[in-house]
């Protein structure tokens, strides 16, 4: 059974004309070697293994993003077009019930075949497939370009992934791995934090306008805001380690119930990756184990420890409607995935960027909301509608990207949800307060 081609994004408002077919085969060019490029430091055994269950083998990010142009485009979209390995249908199947069944995300890494090799040569099979629709003569269907640049953001989300899966995966080999050699640079110390006021009222919120957008970036809608102040910058690594300097992680007073229970359940001292070494703190990183740098944005840490800190603070996290209403005329500009420092960057006292600072790249910022639908929300029809809609339950929002996020990929409305657990993504602090 062939799938149905029901779209999630909302790329065509207000009668946008759709992207070329030209535009779209360069976008999925240059997607796929971007993909390939983050893994091209990687070894087959490297490619194979992952660390829990949140994460998944790199290989397999590298077949189930050609499992996604197969399945939701291919198969539709030619009527010749040959499936590579009907096996593939289950083993990369992610969470699609409509599609049919998944092999189970926890044991990922025993599937030691398909080998890498021929993971690659999936994706070689995939690409020749979509440059022949691609190269059809007849214009694509709204719908289907739409799908494809769903398909696109969707492989730019694995990209991510990708390394923040390996850089959990390394942090448990004592010799800590080094994915990449970085150049040694200064670190300035990060201007003071102060406060950016808001007036509030009735703002705009959601995506309302030309270009791609998920679907639970929308409907566009009214909120009513309350006077609110948003703080200049995230907090540092030397803010964050006074609240454990301060017996932070020993007061139950800064901590929500779950939280506490979180924290003594798993011996929770320290932001992931932190550790003390012969009197200094160290962090394992994309790009080595290496002095923790005080001036950089703390990241690593929960929602739950987010929330301790802010209370710890005298503050509390904004929520992600303050988020959004702050960073809609903030230039989406940072230290993302093309910088290849695959790390977050000390900010300079004399840097020349105006107030909210870093509000895009570096860590994403949790907000104190939970993850549900905006009034007017509906799921689409058919697979595509588990894209997010299924998950808006148990799930707090983050904002604003991080250093291993595409450029192109982030916007003043995305929307990312992780668990209030969740560690191993970059996701720092940003404080507010009521005005």
């Amino acid at each position: 059974m062939r799938p149905a081609l029901d779209l999630v994004t909302r790329s065509k408002r207000n009668d946008a004309p759709a992207l070329s077919e030209s535009s779209l085969s360069s976008r999925f060019d240059a997607v796929r070697r971007a993909t390939e490029a983050l893994t091209a430091p990687l070894s087959a055994e490297d490619c194979a293994l992952q660390s829990m269950p949140e994460c998944s083998p790199a290989k397999w990010h590298l077949a189930h993003t050609s499992w996604f142009f197969e399945t939701f485009i291919l198969e539709s979209a030619l009527p010749d077009y040959r499936i590579f390995n009907p096996a593939f249908r289950v083993l990369f199947n992610s969470y699609y019930q409509t599609v049919g069944e998944q092999y189970s995300r926890p044991r990922r890494a025993l599937l030691t075949r398909p080998n890498l090799e021929e993971v690659m040569q999936y994706r070689i099979h995939v690409e020749q497939f979509m440059k022949v629709l691609l190269a059809q003569k007849q214009p694509l269907s709204d719908r289907l370009s739409g799908a494809i640049e769903l398909g696109l953001n969707h492989e730019q989300q694995h990209q991510e992934l990708i390394l923040t899966d390996i850089k959990h995966l390394f942090s448990f080999n004592p010799l800590h791995p080094v994915y990449q050699k970085s150049l040694a640079e200064p670190s300035p110390t990060p201007p003071n934090m102060d406060w950016q006021g808001y007036a509030g009222g009735l703002v705009n919120l959601g995506h309302d306008g030309d270009g791609f957008a998920f679907d639970n970036e929308g409907p566009a809608h009214k909120f009513h805001l309350t006077p609110f102040q948003l703080a200049s910058r995230p907090v540092s690594n030397a803010e964050y380690l006074a609240f454990i300097d301060a017996g932070g992680y020993q007061r139950p007073e800064f901590w929500l119930s779950d939280g506490w229970n979180k924290i003594r359940a798993e011996g929770w001292r320290q932001p992931l990756y932190w550790e003390r070494r012969q009197g200094e703190w160290h962090t394992h990183t994309l790009n080595g184990f290496l002095p923790l740098n005080l001036n950089e944005p703390v990241c690593h840490v929960s929602y739950y420890e987010a929330d301790a800190f802010a209370r710890f603070a005298a503050a509390r996290l904004p929520t992600e409607a303050e988020w959004e209403h702050a960073a809609s005329n903030v230039e989406r500009i940072g230290n993302f995935v093309e910088s290849r420092r695959f790390h977050p960057k000390p900010m300079a006292a004399n840097q020349m960027q105006p107030s909210p600072r870093k509000m895009f790249g570096d860590t994403w910022e949790w907000t104190g909301s939970a993850y549900l639908p905006y009034p007017g929300f509906n799921t689409s029809a058919g697979a595509l509608g588990e894209y997010n809609g299924k998950f808006m339950s148990n799930q707090m929002v983050l904002r604003g990207g991080s250093c291993v996020t595409p450029q192109s990929h982030i916007r003043a409305s995305y929307r990312n949800f992780f668990p209030p657990e969740a560690r191993w993504q970059f996701s720092g602090i940003r404080l507010a307060r009521d005005a």
